[in-house]
């Protein structure tokens, strides 16, 4: 009797789990894909306009989104899988290369430094980088790419020189965590500080700073974020891949076509607390240095100038294999549709 009373129990415990896991399979929704964005910023704006346009549910994808607060930690969320498709520099890319499920860059989305340079001072006429000198300027975490773009436009194109000596000409450059900038910039009362959007507006509404230029109008053109993911994922969900994709280059479209007030309505979902007029006045900032890609597929070119910036900041001269880490595969298929 107490064996039968065992398997009894045994059998009911079974047919729980069973349930359970019946249960959890029906609920789990396999268009679901987990993105983990590097920052929360309106230099992102086709993939939130791509969100709350609905232009996801249109390609069959459910889109969760979850901000980090650096590339470092999207990467890690990657690794880690906790997310499925990161939005980050591909700087990270290329500093995983030797893992062994290693990432790939299937998308681009933006092709210039998003970060526009804040000064203490308002400055009359048109800011040059030579206005650094004696300076001080917050830029970011060391060996993240807006640093390093940062620290390439300070030497290697305006030929200053980094470090303490102020009498000296020399240009202190102050790094910390990404999410600091601001207030590193206020406390230490930095001259100048780089910032993305929006957090550059909200600087200039309280009066702590005036925007003066931007990072990317000095550097050009880099490959500065993507959506990458792992190889794995690539392989075993390329239709989940291209179907994302899809949708982020119809916000861009969207983007390329609404004058810049629709635009920024389009935004205010995934902006709460800034005004559609700074929504408005960001989306104008970022058209002007012509941040976004017209096209997703990353050219080698580019990706080039990006392993110039890594080398330079290393002092190194490490030749990354741009075949391994970029798939240009959906990328040139969704940019065919759209020529």
């Amino acid at each position: 009797m107490q064996t039968l009373k065992k398997l009894s129990v045994f059998a009911v415990c079974l047919m729980i789990g069973l349930t359970a896991s019946l249960f959890m399979a029906c609920g789990k929704d396999d268009n679901t894909i987990r993105l983990n964005e590097v920052t929360h910023s309106i230099f992102y704006a086709p993939l939130y306009v791509a969100q709350n346009m609905g232009f996801f549910e249109e390609e069959g994808i459910k889109l969760e989104l979850e901000s980090a607060s650096g590339s470092n930690t999207s990467m890690n969320a990657l690794l880690s899988g906790s997310a499925d498709i990161i939005l980050a520099g591909p700087e990270t890319v290329v500093y995983s290369e030797e893992v062994k499920d290693h990432p790939v860059v299937f998308g681009q989305l933006t092709q210039r430094d998003g970060s526009f340079i804040v000064s203490s001072e308002e400055i009359e006429g048109e800011f040059d980088v030579d206005m650094l000198k004696g300076k001080s300027i917050v830029g970011g975490r060391e060996g993240g790419l807006p640093a390093m773009t940062l620290q390439y436009v300070i030497e290697e194109i305006a030929g200053l020189t980094i470090g303490e000596n102020k009498e000296a000409g020399e240009v202190n450059l102050v790094y910390c965590d990404f999410a600091m900038i601001g207030s590193i910039y206020e406390t230490t009362k930095a001259e100048f500080c780089t910032l993305f959007e929006p957090t550059a507006t909200n600087m200039v509404k309280k009066g702590s700073g005036h925007i003066v230029s931007s990072v990317g109008a000095v550097s050009g053109s880099i490959p500065y974020t993507c959506f990458a993911t792992s190889s794995s994922y690539l392989k075993n969900h390329a239709d989940k891949a291209e179907a994302f994709l899809k949708a982020v280059q119809k916000g861009y479209d969207y983007i390329e076509k609404e004058n810049s007030l629709t635009v920024a309505k389009a935004l205010e979902k995934s902006f709460i607390g800034m005004s559609v007029e700074e929504l408005q006045v960001a989306v104008e900032q970022y058209r002007a240095i012509n941040a976004w890609c017209s096209s997703p597929v990353m050219e080698e070119s580019s990706f080039n100038m990006l392993v110039n910036i890594i080398n330079h900041y290393k002092g190194t001269d490490t030749k990354p294999d741009f075949s391994k880490l970029v798939d240009n595969s959906i990328a040139e298929k969704i940019a065919k549709k759209t020529a």
